[in-house]
């Protein structure tokens, strides 16, 4: 009979080396919270259970991770893994049977291959207990291993190794494989330890091998995989590490991206085929961005959609958009939530929109405000033109017809429509609805003063002689 698995994720501590006001687990990498990515890396394993062990702002842990569909336990007070493990013992008890993952909650970069291939080795040696190793250069901030003949091993938490054991470079990862049985039997026979007098989940290995049960370490060949978050700079390689990896998974799939170092692409991100990612472009949250596209540097996109064939200039920045296929974007341009831009669109530079629906083959090439604007096909927006859709209590809409003409230094100011096929005459302040076909000229009756200037500089002279 197969042994169900059940997982419990440590996340109660207070992070203090971190010094955020946030708890640490909750801080993103990547467009996703450290916890979060824990736990979808777990539920990989489809485990019959995953509790989450919280204490310290626990309300916030709780309302990031309630979509997840987890249990929680409470610790109220922190005195170690093992007591945070001991707070989950009835919860751990209902199935009987099985074995438990264990691991903290700021490891966000361990991967679904790694737990999978513990588990592996923990139900084929048969252990009691199973935990996950790595070499690495640098084992400092870690526990060591220390190899005990065949079988036997012990974990000496680095604040109270000596310094022959701190030269081991084989540390351990935090993650560990347990027979329920087995760990309840021996969670209440480990004793404070440390200078912090805590109770260590590693001493529980110790008491196991020590009644002669079996357990055994698993040495993963990517360190990668247990980086630790405990202060800014490790949340700095942890990023790096894991924009590394999504950089990798979109070259492997046909995404070009000149310099992955100035790169930064969110993990939710989606990227067609044949599109050129320039230097120093950012991509965050849910955006999907089609096929054969190019994105030029300084371009920043933010939950937006973006359809095959689109050019998006330098400098521009797209924010809760949908732009379809074959548009032009940019240079410094500004696409403001709820924009769309339809099929062969242009908008150039200098142009804001806001809530707009921007029609098929429409321009906008240059210096325009658009703001709660529905353009239909074909429109021409002259430099320079802005809707004024606010009149300080609402804002209010303005329609511009299929093939309308809007001149240059325009105003428009809404509620108003342009009707169908109509010109706009340029500098026109247009407050009214204008007919379809008609020209509208909406500006003040040009006259001159003759000498005028020539008057004014004289007067000016003889009012000031010495300037």
């Amino acid at each position: 009979m197969k042994k169900p698995v059940s997982a419990l994720v440590l996340a109660a501590g207070e992070g203090t080396r971190f010094r955020s006001e946030t708890n640490k687990v909750l801080h993103p990498l990547l467009g996703k919270s450290m916890i979060r990515l824990v736990i979808e890396s777990v539920r990989e394993l489809k485990p019959r259970k995953i509790y989450l062990v919280v204490g310290h702002k626990r309300e916030a842990v709780m309302a990031e991770t309630l979509p997840l569909g987890i249990e929680y336990v409470h610790q109220p007070e922190r005195k170690g893994t093992g007591h945070a493990v001991s707070a989950a013992r009835a919860v751990l008890s209902k199935p009987k049977a099985g074995d438990v993952v264990i691991l903290p909650g700021d490891l966000p970069l361990v991967r679904p291959a790694a737990l999978k291939a513990l588990l592996a080795f923990h139900k084929k040696r048969g252990n009691a207990a199973s935990v996950l190793s790595a070499e690495l250069e640098d084992p400092s901030g870690f526990g060591r291993i220390v190899r005990e003949g065949e079988a036997g091993l012990r974990i000496v938490e680095e604040m109270d190794a000596d310094s022959r054991l701190r030269r081991i470079k084989e540390v351990n990862a935090g993650i560990y494989v347990f027979d329920v049985r087995d760990l309840l039997w021996a969670l209440p026979k480990v004793k404070k330890a440390g200078k912090k007098g805590e109770y260590y989940l590693t001493d529980v290995i110790a008491v196991l091998a020590a009644a002669g049960k079996k357990t055994g370490i698993f040495k993963t060949k990517n360190p990668e995989d247990i980086i630790q978050i405990n202060s800014r700079r490790d949340l700095s390689r942890a990023l790096s590490a894991l924009r590394d990896r999504k950089i990798r998974d979109l070259a492997d799939n046909g995404v070009t991206i000149l310099n992955p170092a100035s790169t930064w692409i969110d993990l939710e991100v989606e990227i067609g085929r044949d599109t050129v990612i320039y230097p120093s472009v950012v991509i965050e949250g849910q955006t999907v961005i089609g096929a054969r596209g190019r994105l030029y540097p300084g371009c920043h996109i933010i939950d937006s959609r973006i359809a095959d064939h689109v050019t998006v200039f330098s400098s521009t920045v797209i924010e809760n958009s949908a732009i379809e296929d074959h548009v032009t974007v940019g240079p410094f341009a500004r696409l403001r939530p709820k924009t769309i831009l339809r099929a062969g669109a242009h908008v150039g530079n200098f142009v804001e929109m806001k809530n707009t629906d921007f029609g098929r083959n429409s321009k906008a090439g240059h210096l325009s405000y658009l703001g709660d604007t529905e353009v239909q096909e074909g429109v021409n927006i002259g430099a320079g033109t802005i809707t004024c859709n606010y009149d300080g209590v609402r804002k209010n809409k303005t329609v511009i017809e299929a093939g309308a003409f809007i001149g240059s230094g325009a105003q428009l100011v809404a509620p108003v429509k342009i009707g169908r096929g109509a010109y706009v005459a340029a500098g026109s302040v247009i407050t009214k609805d204008v007919s379809p076909g008609a020209l509208a000229v909406a500006r003040g009756r040009q006259f001159e003063k003759e000498g005028w200037a020539k008057r004014q500089r004289e007067k000016q002279k003889r009012e000031n002689p010495k300037s």
